[in-house]
């Protein structure tokens, strides 16, 4: 099959690709290099990858025409504009609008696709952020009929993201696949990015623990926000994307699946692993007050229907990820 993926050169999306590729697919590529900048990415000379760079919201009609040209099996909707909790507040009205312009155009480019009987479905890349205020827990995927709606923007439109995927169905019957990926850890986040002449840091959890950790003294403190009880489940973004993959290849119509580790992490064990990864010494921290209304203290994802429905578990441990990240961000940042 010949799968399209927006935000193809992104950090989820990079590993998606490299995925795909591995395992025989033909891989068409769609960026603008919004976030980082221009940034190489490992699958880009792969003899199976096409790629364009153009903004699925300025660029319509050219992402429409090779949209036509190419002819994908599948569209996995992965563009967005996504980072860490500081992001969140940062660009509450730019998350949520540019989202949904993005989401829009992809959607009426795959309509139009199925309706001419060449796109057989498409991949929605939703976020564990729909369930920000979820009260059942591990959270299966049935919670999200009865979970309060999402505070943030990010996690409203993620949850839009998903009711694209339904009214898309109900009218047209577009077939989709909803993922929805937990707390994705790995090499190739950048720390910050250019946004006009501001610098702004872009960084989830495990790389700023990381870059700040490298930049301290064995006898220093960790500075984390918060008490550090915050429970996520960290994936590595090859569990991630080998997820997604299966959702593509997957023959149930119509369904979600939450693509995660089983594994429950405090960030202060998070930490604790950092630090002795960098320092090889127990951690001392200095706990900050949490600035941010949207840093939900409990995210934990029930699995078993990605292990029943796409045969899915997910098999790097977080001390894996923590020693690439580390090793990564020393050779890049240190």
């Amino acid at each position: 099959m010949k799968i399209c993926v927006t935000g193809s050169q992104g950090f989820i999306g990079s590993y998606l690709c490299q995925e795909l590729l591995d395992c025989g697919y033909e891989v068409v590529g769609v960026d603008n290099y919004s976030k980082y900048g221009f940034v190489a990415r490992p699958h880009d000379n792969h003899h199976g990858f096409s790629f364009y760079t153009l903004d699925i919201v300025r660029d319509y009609k050219e992402f429409a025409y090779i949209a036509r040209e190419e002819k994908p099996d599948v569209m996995v909707a992965l563009a967005a504009m996504i980072g860490g909790i500081s992001y969140f507040h940062k660009y509450a009205y730019d998350l949520l609008a540019t989202n949904e312009r993005i989401l829009a155009n992809t959607f009426d480019i795959s309509l139009d696709l199925f309706k001419k009987n060449v796109l057989k479905k498409i991949v929605v890349i939703s976020s564990s952020m729909v369930f920000e205020r979820a009260t059942v827990y591990p959270t299966p995927e049935s919670h999200i009929a009865d979970c309060p709606a999402p505070k943030s923007t990010y996690g409203f439109q993620k949850l839009a993201s998903e009711y694209f995927c339904k009214g898309a169905y109900e009218q047209w019957k577009l077939p989709y696949t909803i993922a929805r990926p937990f707390n994705c850890v790995g090499v190739g986040e950048q720390e910050a990015a250019l946004s006009g002449n501001e610098k702004i840091l872009l960084s989830h959890v495990l790389p700023d623990l990381v870059f700040k950790t490298l930049r301290l003294k064995k006898d220093d403190a960790l500075p984390i926000l918060g008490d550090g009880s915050q429970v996520r489940h960290y994936t590595n973004g090859r569990d991630v994307a080998r997820g997604i993959r299966l959702c593509v290849e997957d023959k149930n119509l119509n369904m979600d699946y939450n693509i995660s580790s089983p594994v429950a992490t405090t960030v202060k064990e998070l930490g604790e692993k950092v630090w002795q990864q960098v320092h090889g010494t127990e951690a001392r921290f200095a706990f900050m007050d949490q600035p941010y209304q949207y840093d939900v203290q409990l995210r934990s994802p029930d699995v078993s229907k990605a292990e029943k429905y796409l045969g899915f578990t997910a098999e790097i441990p977080l001390v894996q990820s923590v020693k690439e990240v580390a090793e990564w961000m020393q050779l890049n940042y240190i």
